[in-house]
């Protein structure tokens, strides 16, 4: 007879949390602790506050290592079909957060952190951003790698694992200074070196001629000296999903890194001359190529980390144990913009000298590896290397580009028999003056697809730029308009507004960010409205407190927060916007008792180093601060501001504050811009042209909620065509006279007439981007935009309507479609097993 046990005495099964895997708040703070401990090597009674955040770090980190292990396992043992994301830049943005949100951890650590007297928010603060890119180039990269984690696609971002990255910025009398950007100083917990995968690039050096042994011609590239790149790993870890993918950067360093002979000799600088020279490589973002030594340090990046990461592509081929033939089927390559295009020749090299390819099963494999997107519709912007330059650093791939070009042009002259101009408008090298390579057409040339980054840009390119790629190659092209991640751009920087969203229709929008669209059924809820309204008051009057502590200057948070937010170039048009403040300050002054809508300008962004234009625009908006905000006529109606050192994590305190968002570029000169879209998610109506993603998003959340003014792109065109003359606009418009007239004058430089003369010869004589042609619209615009801010049913319908329509402008979306039209690539789960303690492994 079967005994039934007293349930009495049945104790209930204990869970049993590892203190590096568990999640629960007694088990965060015991691995913290530890961490504080064993990695930090401190004790609370002398530790600093980075101690503490490192520590906390590492202990997340921990939390990801058996999710990223066990990606990478899974993937090796299924051989899974992988997207290689090469880009020159990754402007990432602070880990600590996003991994708390992907983790679903947040709130748990934030009372873990409290319960032992520490403030999560002041530990946030304290981690240093890896600076690796410039701007939306490398902040895409980011946000599609969020993605690509969150949709289980496998994938590896590879780029330069820079030791300086873009420069800091501080505003001294009103001119930009840079400052190094050492994001490396405190540490940085998330990265993990992996030295016993790193691969030799040649570098310079001559190429010989030889047979083989079964009679076969070949190459040999007998290199100048050759340069190791060293691969450091970071986990990018899925919302909410157990997929950690790796972005692996390259660090430069010599193959022999301490030459004795020199030592030994007494030249102690030429001992150490080999590590210098090779670690310059990877030591800061970027290098100002406007002298020669700065356009070979640029050439010997991109093929730097292009070879690391193809040699890397063919290493992880070979550990799964699948024939280079199928290199094509087990990684697509997306070349971000035209940095990577060298990888289209030296996959050739490798395939062919190093692997005896013949040419054609080479080329097979190349040409359906790679896609391309393109971004940018400047042609200047377009890279081209000098061919004395590429014959100096890489002869093997000028060889390889010639009989790639030579090839290539035998198939022009086939489909263009009657037009011989063709070959030299399409050739790989410009023969037009000094000889270049034109890395934009190889990249077109050696790719399956090839993209634009929104409708308007890609149809500019089939017109313009690769207009005769698309002509010859119309299946090739596409568009991908951009997206950017809900997960860093809502959840994490704007927390009250996610939790509102989330309140009514639940969580999955942030995954599935159409599903925004339910909040139209409560556009006319009152109380939704008012919680909308108070948490976007709630937020201004934060960021009005911090530039009080910051830069001393009050600011009303029940003004319109105008804020233009973005790398500074004149082709973006900030000084179209500082027109606008001098117009309302001279309507100010002409009448101290107008009434207009009181507005707080505020503005963001870095000039490229060597652009002196775009620093001339920084001093210009800083001048008139200067005035505007300590003149009694304004009474606080009018507030001007530079807020500087503009990063991925000042911009999180920036979105969720800013009432209206000026995307005011010239049309058709934007690529896409993804500004514009972070704006609009946190509930910013955009004022702003027919230009880049602006069109989308104006079609998206509807015309009436979008401030439009200006020509289009084919206005602009058609306009420059006719003879366009800036100073006939100067003439026949009273304020725009007296605003020029007024900045002339010294008015706002202290009496000094010369010192914005430069820029203003440049919009009196030359206007290249149009601002005189597009002034009287844009202030007419901003005037109606003044209006309706005084209407606040109407304006807060308008916001919410913005935020409920911007499903479409996910990463998310936008990697869908890469993997559906042209990556081929679907989902890989990863499973991961509850912690036991007898489930250790094993290596038997």
């Amino acid at each position: 007879m079967q005994t039934v046990p007293d349930p009495r005495l049945v104790c209930p099964p204990v869970r049993v949390e590892d203190d590096r895997t568990g999640l629960n708040i007694e088990t965060l703070k015991r691995a913290f602790l530890d961490n504080l401990f064993y990695i930090q090597g401190k004790f609370p009674d002398i530790a600093t506050q980075n101690d503490y955040y490192m520590a906390l770090a590492y202990t997340v980190r921990d939390r990801l290592l058996k999710r990223w292990l066990k990606t990478a396992q899974t993937y090796t043992e299924q051989g899974s079909r992988t997207v290689c994301y090469l880009s020159a830049e990754f402007l990432l943005g602070p880990h600590l957060g996003k991994n708390l949100i992907n983790l679903g951890i947040y709130d748990d650590v934030q009372q873990a952190m409290e319960e032992l007297g520490l403030d999560l928010e002041t530990l946030l603060e304290q981690e240093e951003e890896p600076g690796l890119g410039n701007g939306g180039l490398g902040r895409l990269a980011a946000c599609y790698l969020d993605s690509m984690a969150t949709l289980e696609i496998p994938s590896i971002g590879y780029g330069i694992r820079y030791e300086y990255g873009i420069f800091e910025q501080d505003i001294r009398d009103g001119w930009q200074i840079e400052r190094s950007d050492k994001w490396l100083r405190s540490g940085y917990p998330w990265e993990v070196p992996r030295p016993e995968w790193s691969v030799p690039v040649k570098i310079g050096g001559h190429t010989e001629q030889y047979t083989d042994e079964r009679g076969r011609f070949r190459v040999r590239w007998v290199p100048h000296h050759v340069v190791m790149g060293v691969p450091h790993d970071t986990p990018l870890l899925g919302y909410q999903v157990n997929t950690a993918n790796t972005l692996r950067l390259w660090r430069a360093e010599a193959a022999e890194s301490f030459d004795f002979d020199a030592f030994n000799s007494g030249d102690y600088v030429g001992a150490v001359h080999e590590k210098m020279v090779s670690e310059n490589i990877s030591k800061v973002l970027y290098p100002n190529d406007n002298i020669s030594q700065g356009k070979e340090l640029r050439l010997l990046q991109q093929i730097f980390f292009v070879s690391c990461s193809l040699q890397d592509m063919i290493r992880i081929m070979e550990g799964q144990k699948i024939p280079l033939e199928k290199f094509h089927e087990k990684f697509v390559v997306q070349m971000n913009d035209t940095h990577p295009a060298i990888a289209v020749a030296e996959l050739m090299r490798l395939l062919i000298d190093d692997h005896c390819m013949t040419w054609d099963q080479a080329w097979g494999i190349t040409t359906r590896t790679f896609a391309y997107t393109n971004h940018t519709l400047l042609p200047e912007a377009l890279e081209r290397w000098p061919i004395a330059l590429f014959k100096k650093l890489l002869p093997r791939h000028l060889e390889l580009i010639y009989e790639i070009n030579q090839r290539f042009l035998d198939d022009v002259r086939i489909r263009y028999p009657e037009q011989p101009q063709m070959l030299s408008q399409m050739s790989i090298i410009d023969e037009s003056g000094e000889r270049y390579v034109r890395m934009a057409h190889l990249a077109c040339v050696g790719s399956m697809a090839i993209n634009g980054v929104a409708a308007l840009h890609t149809e500019l390119l089939k017109q313009g730029v690769l207009h005769d790629f698309y002509e010859m190659y119309p299946k090739k092209f596409n568009n991908k308009t951009n997206g950017v991640t809900p997960r860093r751009f809502m959840v994490l920087s704007n927390p009250r507004l996610s939790r509102a969203i989330t309140e009514r229709i639940g969580p999955n929008w942030v995954k599935h960010l159409d599903e925004l669209k339910k909040l139209e059924s409560y556009v006319d809820d009152p109380n939704f409205r008012q919680e909308f309204r108070q948490i976007k008051f709630d937020i201004k009057q934060e960021l009005a407190t911090y530039i009080q502590q910051n830069y001393g200057v009050a600011i009303n948070p029940n003004s319109l927060f105008d804020i233009q937010a973005k790398r500074i170039h004149e082709y973006k048009r900030q000084h179209l916007n500082a027109l606008y403040i001098v117009t309302l300050y001279n309507r100010i002054k002409a009448n101290p008792n107008i009434e207009i809508t009181p507005r707080t300008f505020l503005f963001g962004g870095k000039a490229a180093p060597g652009y002196y234009t775009a620093k001339l625009i920084i001093k210009l908006i800083n001048a008139i601060g200067d005035v505007v905000n300590r003149d009694p006529d304004v009474r606080d109606r009018l507030k001007v501001l530079f807020l500087k050192d503009y990063s991925v994590k000042f911009a999180q305190r920036i979105y969720p504050a800013a009432d209206l968002s000026e995307q005011i570029s010239t049309a058709g000169k934007e690529a896409s811009g993804t500004g514009n879209m972070k704006f609009a998610m946190n509930g910013a109506l955009t004022i702003g042209t027919l230009d880049g993603a602006n069109i989308e998003i104006r079609e998206e959340v509807g015309e009436e909620n979008f401030f439009l003014f200006g020509m289009t792109a084919d206005e602009v065109y058609a306009r420059k065509a006719q003879g366009y003359n800036p100073y006939d606009y100067y003439q026949s418009n009273s304020e725009l006279k007296l605003a020029i007239d007024r900045i002339a004058s010294g008015f706002f430089s202290h009496g000094d007439r010369k010192l914005f003369q430069p820029l203003l010869d440049t919009l009196m004589h030359r206007d290249d981007y149009m601002l005189f042609a597009d002034y009287q619209a844009y202030i007419d615009c901003q005037d109606y935009v003044g209006q309706v801010f005084q209407d606040v049913d109407r304006w807060t319908r308008m916001t919410i309507l913005n935020v409920a329509r911007m499903g479409k402008f996910s990463s998310d979306r936008a990697i869908r479609d890469y993997c559906e039209d042209f990556w081929k690539i679907s989902p890989v789960p990863i499973e991961i097993e509850e912690y036991s303690p007898e489930a250790i492994p094993s290596l038997q």
